[in-house]
């Protein structure tokens, strides 16, 4: 398997056909594209989450956001054989070193939110460095909300033109929504580029570790519609990554803008 760079449109419609979640990363500094006998058949994309420099700095307090990428979206068409991901990972490692070999860390997160504790990341030797608690809202649909979205809808309802987002919802306005909110497990994990850099994780304020989690681990704090409480549960919630009423400006972006939506339609 051959990692090449592709056109972010290649890889937002590759994605969009596949991915539970159609919704592409914004800070995205490469998109990856792996072949198989030159046939495209998974995406990786390379770049920073929402918090880029407060990311690196609760790690690594001496380090900036040039001396990391984050994974954004990885995505594996259906029909290649189970470890092919981790072939894909192996495929993007050896691409950073040989591309961008003055980056330190590749980091990224296992959604716990969606089921996922990182078993694609455990089968590359990334090491563990604990979890977080995150949260999402979820529509009756199914459809997954961003946080700052929300906030960004309430700021427009409410009129508010002093702040850049608006407030959280209400229990109230939750039910009005109709969204449940979500809370779920992020699971964090970090890959060395190189010795130097290995070493220099004893310098991390985070425990990095192979105690990786597992299925057991996964856990969920509910509340719904109406309800003013949470619901602590092992069972994985709904969802519906064709439901997206509410980030169809993300989802629509290259079909918006160049009239494809499909990637035969774009070749």
């Amino acid at each position: 398997m051959i990692m090449k760079l592709v056109d972010y449109r290649v890889a937002t419609l590759f994605v969009q056909e596949r991915h539970y979640s159609p919704v592409m990363p914004k800070l995205t500094k490469h998109y990856l594209g792996a072949y198989q006998d030159d046939e495209l058949v998974g995406i990786l994309t390379l770049g920073w989450g929402t918090n880029p420099m407060g990311t690196i700095k609760k790690m690594f307090p001496t380090l900036t956001t040039a001396d990391y990428y984050e994974i954004g979206k990885m995505c594996m068409d259906e029909k290649m054989p189970r470890n092919s991901e981790t072939q894909m990972m192996a495929g993007t490692i050896r691409w950073m070193k040989e591309n961008t070999p003055s980056v330190k860390y590749l980091y990224t997160w296992a959604d716990g939110i969606v089921g996922k504790p990182g078993y694609v990341y455990q089968a590359g030797n990334f090491l563990y460095g604990g979890f977080i608690w995150s949260d999402v809202y979820v529509t009756d649909a199914g459809e997954k909300v961003h946080f700052r979205t929300i906030q960004r809808k309430m700021k427009k309802e409410m009129g508010r033109e002093d702040t850049k987002y608006g407030p959280r919802p209400s229990d109230t306005k939750m039910g009005e929504l109709g969204f449940s909110r979500v809370w779920g497990k992020q699971f964090r994990y970090i890959y060395p580029m190189n010795k130097p850099a290995r070493k220099f994780l004893k310098q991390s304020t985070m425990q990095w570790n192979l105690d990786y989690p597992k299925d057991g681990d996964l856990e969920w704090k509910i509340k719904r519609p109406g309800e003013t409480s949470y619901t602590l549960t092992n069972e994985l919630p709904y969802y519906n990554g064709a439901s997206v009423d509410h980030n169809s400006s993300n989802v629509n972006k290259v079909a918006d803008k160049y009239g494809t939506a499909t990637l035969d339609n774009f070749f």
